[in-house]
């Protein structure tokens, strides 16, 4: 199963937010020391803070990128396509030439009348 970038930061921030809960309930248990809680808990809100700002970039990576490929498939569809190849028949041997061509591909003969294959 691939993870996609944003995810990933979300699994990871949702970590963070659980433990922050975790340390506020031991704080409050008594299990933690006052200076221990705050070190800890400035710690976890920095982390939080930087894997937000981490998945905003991405959201707006992820926006640019979709616009690019909607823009990418607008040019596409602009573009004419280039008419399917004409067949050309040679009046000395009556080769059909697939591309227009100022000589037959098969004697060399010069294409003068370049009428198309019925």
């Amino acid at each position: 199963m691939d993870v996609t970038p944003l995810a990933d930061l979300k699994r990871r921030r949702l970590v963070v937010y659980e433990n922050l809960k975790d340390l506020e309930f031991e704080y409050q248990a008594g299990k933690i020391a006052s200076v221990d809680y705050q070190s800890l808990k400035q710690n976890y809100l920095g982390e939080a803070a930087a894997l937000m700002a981490s998945s905003q970039e991405a959201e707006q990576v992820k926006e640019t990128d979709a616009v690019v490929e909607r823009e990418i498939a607008a040019r596409r569809a602009l573009r004419k396509t280039p008419p399917p190849p004409q067949d050309y028949v040679c009046t000395h041997c009556g080769f059909e030439n697939p591309v227009p061509v100022k000589f037959c591909g098969e004697c060399g003969t010069k294409i003068t009348d370049r009428s198309r294959k019925p």
